[in-house]
């Protein structure tokens, strides 16, 4: 990971076009009374699947590609979200990894989890310590999967632990079932098997390139649904293909390890496995939370070890399709 790169000075340029194509992006931007500008991505406005492939780079802070193409691997859903970074630990881990926190009670309950380059000011989370990664700037942007806008009082408090002006700051907002929420997540499919990894103990640092792809899901209003199909997007269809610095054991190993199949809840969508647990996201088992199907590449032999499996039906089953007659 190149500690030199600074995440927030990579993604304001990004920021900054984005504010400046919101019309035909179909995003709103409003400005609380503190300056805090807030870029409505599914809200108020519609949105659109081309907001959530720029929000999604936003969130990489430009050090990954995004785009949506077509793919076989699917009959009735041939579209995929594809994601592919050179620097994926900087990209994933200290960007867009969903990772803080945030919350607040006044004038009402907020709680969102924060995304982006704003992370790596505030460093609120251990992670930022193992991996030795701190940056500097005077402005920056946070992305949260919310459904409602913020408190002024959550935009203060983000801008302060950010040690930058609250004018300075952007928050994007994608809720989750919205058509840029659903990109944008979708494209963490790298980061969904970037973090397994490091839940699994691997080192972060031996990870040197990763590209993954995941199908679209169809967006959908009610939270639960959207929350089951953007999960099983990379549950049952999510693919990713990790280049390592590491012996042909360690990466056969990890590929091993990687896959949602391994998971004691693997099985039913994630919506159902949400109420099973009587929505206690926390009695989830955490190793759930991967992609479908892994390749993983040892640079030092050009071995590459594959693992897991797509699995077609239960991808039906929660994106709710319909057979016609």
């Amino acid at each position: 990971m190149n500690t030199q790169l600074s995440v927030n000075a990579l993604s304001a340029p990004l920021v900054v076009q984005l504010i400046a194509d919101a019309r035909r992006l179909r995003i709103g931007v409003e400005r609380l009374d503190n300056g805090t500008a807030i870029v409505d991505a599914g809200i108020a406005q519609a949105g659109s699947l081309e907001a959530g492939c720029r929000i999604a780079a936003l969130c990489m802070a430009d050090l990954g590609r995004v785009a949506l193409r077509t793919s076989s691997h699917f009959a009735n859903w041939p579209w995929q979200v594809e994601v592919a970074s050179s620097q994926p630990v900087l990209a994933c881990m200290a960007s867009q990894y969903a990772g803080w926190s945030l919350s607040a009670e006044a004038p009402e309950k907020f709680a969102a989890l924060g995304s982006g380059p704003g992370r790596a000011l505030a460093r609120k989370e251990p992670l930022f310590e193992e991996l030795g990664y701190e940056d500097q700037a005077d402005r920056t942007c946070l992305v949260l999967e919310a459904d409602r806008y913020p408190p002024e009082s959550l935009a203060q408090k983000v801008a302060a632990d950010c040690g930058v002006d609250p004018a300075a700051l952007t928050l994007v907002l994608t809720p989750t079932g919205s058509l840029a929420g659903v990109v944008q997540i979708a494209a963490r499919v790298v980061e969904v098997a970037m973090h397994k990894a490091h839940e699994l103990g691997f080192p972060l640092e031996a990870i040197v390139e990763g590209m993954g792809c995941a199908p679209l899901p169809p967006p959908v209003a009610d939270g639960l649904i959207a929350m089951g199909r953007t999960n099983d997007t990379i549950l049952f269809g999510g693919q990713v293909h990790l280049f390592v610095q590491a012996a042909d054991g360690d990466a056969q190993e990890l590929a091993r390890s990687l896959p949602s199949s391994n998971s004691r809840d693997y099985g039913k969508p994630f919506a159902e496995v949400f109420s099973d647990y009587s929505c206690d996201f926390f009695q989830i088992d955490p190793l759930l939370f991967s992609p479908a199907k892994v390749a993983v590449t040892a640079l030092e032999s050009g071995e590459t070890f594959h693992a897991g499996h797509l699995d077609a039906d239960l991808l039906a089953r929660s994106f709710g399709q319909r057979v016609s007659s």
